[in-house]
């Protein structure tokens, strides 16, 4: 089974990309390999809503969304992880989902979804927050929102999300009761 996974936090070793470290370890422990991409360190330019992929379905531009692009359309299981920021995902991990436009013309356009392969494809939304109560409830919302759409246009059906509010210095995900153990379990669940 291909996995894949994104990691949308500038921060090194910040929460997100504890969870998501965690939900690898899951992944890999039921005896599959997730491939990660750190999304900060890619070049990877801003959708520019030229319309170049609109008769297509192949983006215009050269840079490291091509690997991105062939391990969306290669994978059966894909995990985002993101902090929120602004009652949103962080700016890289909305970059790389607006290139994914072109897998939106591809589908909805050229009328030629993703193939859902032998096992099906499911997703994994990992999200921390560092805002408290209403807010901090909304910003998973909205995040919640961008990433469900994302999903969809990638022909994954159905996903499981983590959200953790009130989790905002560098490493206080650790002292969450239940966090690590939640993302242990959400990547075994992945890939059962």
């Amino acid at each position: 089974m291909n996995v894949i996974a994104f990691l949308g936090s500038p921060r090194e070793d910040g929460n997100s990309e504890l969870l998501l470290k965690e939900a690898c370890r899951g992944i890999e422990e039921s005896g599959y390999v997730a491939r990660t991409f750190r999304l900060n360190t890619m070049n990877i330019m801003p959708c520019q809503n030229c319309g170049g992929c609109d008769e297509t379905g192949v983006c215009v531009y050269d840079d490291d969304m091509g690997q991105v692009y062939d391990a969306i359309r290669t994978c059966e299981r894909i995990v985002l992880a993101s902090p929120i920021f602004f009652s949103a995902l962080s700016a890289q991990m909305k970059t790389m989902i607006d290139r994914c436009q072109a897998f939106w013309c591809e589908k909805y356009l050229l009328k030629k979804p993703i193939p859902s392969g032998p096992h099906g494809r499911k997703g994994l939304l990992l999200l921390v927050g560092g805002q408290k109560k209403e807010i901090g409830l909304q910003g998973i919302q909205c995040a919640e929102t961008s990433a469900r759409a994302f999903f969809r246009t990638i022909s994954v059906p159905e996903h499981s999300t983590l959200s953790y509010t009130g989790i905002d210095a560098k490493g206080a995900i650790l002292k969450h009761l239940t966090a690590m153990k939640d993302a242990y379990e959400a990547g075994r669940n992945l890939v059962m």
